[in-house]
């Protein structure tokens, strides 16, 4: 792993914290209109989707990216699923990974 990732992990989590955090820090939030309170409690969730999409749908084939399908999209889907039932992304998250890492510590992935 290298250390530039663990950077870019902090520089995203500094460009990211603001929005996240003002319906924490903002006083009268709940006097915001109901369209800007939708807005502000989706970021995470929808920044989350993105990410996710990224490291799913995107692989490296000899060095240069490409399209993949693998073991990462039933892992996506299954997390969608629970989390749309359970209404738990904590839940969903785990399933997720514990998916994927149960199909690659078999080989299968």
């Amino acid at each position: 792993m290298s250390l530039g990732l663990v950077a870019l992990a902090v520089l995203m989590g500094a460009v990211t914290y603001p929005s996240r955090a003002v319906p924490l820090l903002a006083p009268g939030m709940e006097k915001l209109p109901a369209g800007v309170r939708l807005y502000l409690r989706l970021v995470g969730p929808a920044v989350l989707a993105a990410l996710a999409a990224a490291n799913v749908m995107i692989g490296t084939v000899d060095g240069r990216p490409a399209f993949h399908i693998g073991i990462e999209w039933a892992a996506v889907g299954a997390s969608v699923t629970l989390v749309a039932w359970r209404r738990n992304l904590f839940l969903g998250l785990l399933v997720g990974v514990a998916l994927v890492a149960a199909a690659r510590a078999s080989g299968m992935a």
